[in-house]
């Protein structure tokens, strides 16, 4: 992850090293070269994708010199949004994340919590079979991910009757390969941490705006984001309410910074007659770079 970026461009070397330097350790050796398993865990798998992210923005910026309308990112994502505003640092965003995924790994022990994907189903279906799953268990939608596309997350037996309820209905539903219950009550523990972590991290205002995913509403000012970023962790993503505010500065071309391409698939259904390109990698980073040259 990243590596090809690092190989290729100069801004994304030093970005890496910038978050090896404030951790202490070699990040960029794990992003690059593994091994998968230790990666794949939520305190490494977190910093590790916000260096990636950041890495991508830092060289569209600077071989095209574009300055976004406005950011938001999904969960995690929204740090990388934040850093690239200006409204945190990168060595405080990677400690933070670092951190948070800590607290999120430890807040819910192995295998009591589960999260599962239903698709076909609106907000207010995913919250009705929510309730009627629960039987006084923790359950909720976590992701409002648009586009049909809802994640749930809970206690474990109470995302499989989940599962079962939605067959039945003819909703089409999946468990999720997780660490945790993430975006969900059984999250307060880790919210509590991450609040007394951020006690200490200065949040400039942003230079553009930040929509947040946990109200879909656009921030400028730096004295209300850490208190999002406390929220976030047990409230759902609102990704397709940030989404259709994003539409509200009429956007030419939207852009997913960061590895993978999910969020340019949500954005298609969301936003269809939006172009969207994903620039998480050496390829589509070029055909930015091309687009405006």
């Amino acid at each position: 992850m990243g590596h090809d970026l690092s190989e290729t461009y100069p801004e994304a070397r030093r970005t890496f090293a910038e978050a090896d330097d404030c951790l202490g350790t070699s990040l960029s050796r794990l992003c690059f070269d593994g091994p998968a398993d230790r990666l794949a865990l939520t305190e490494n798998a977190q910093p590790a994708i916000l260096a990636a992210s950041v890495a991508s923005y830092r060289v569209l910026q600077a071989r095209t010199g574009m300055t976004p309308l406005a950011v938001a990112g999904h969960s995690l994502g929204e740090w990388s949004a934040l850093v690239a505003t200006g409204a945190l640092s990168l060595s405080d965003a990677v400690r933070s994340v670092r951190e948070r995924g800590r607290l999120m790994q430890s807040a819910v022990p192995v295998g009591e919590g589960a999260m599962a994907a239903l698709l076909g189903i609106d907000a207010e279906a995913a919250a009705a079979l929510c309730a009627d799953a629960a039987q006084g268990q923790v359950l909720t939608p976590a992701n409002l991910n648009g586009g049909g596309q809802v994640v749930i997350a809970g206690q474990t037996a109470a995302v499989d009757r989940a599962v079962a309820l939605a067959g039945q209905r003819r909703i089409r539903a999946q468990r999720l390969a997780v660490s945790a219950p993430f975006h969900c009550p059984l999250m307060a523990p880790a919210a509590a941490g991450l609040r007394r972590v951020l006690a200490g991290v200065v949040f400039h205002d942003p230079v553009i705006p930040v929509v947040s995913s946990v109200d879909g509403e656009p921030r400028t000012r730096g004295s209300d984001l850490g208190t999002l970023l406390v929220e976030q962790v047990t409230a759902p993503v609102q990704w397709e309410a940030a989404a259709r505010r994003l539409a509200d500065w009429q956007p030419t071309l939207a852009l997913e910074v960061g590895p993978g391409r999910a969020l340019t698939g949500l954005m298609k259904r969301i936003l269809p007659a939006l172009p969207t390109q994903p620039a998480g990698d050496v390829e589509g980073v070029a055909r930015v770079v091309e687009a405006f040259a």
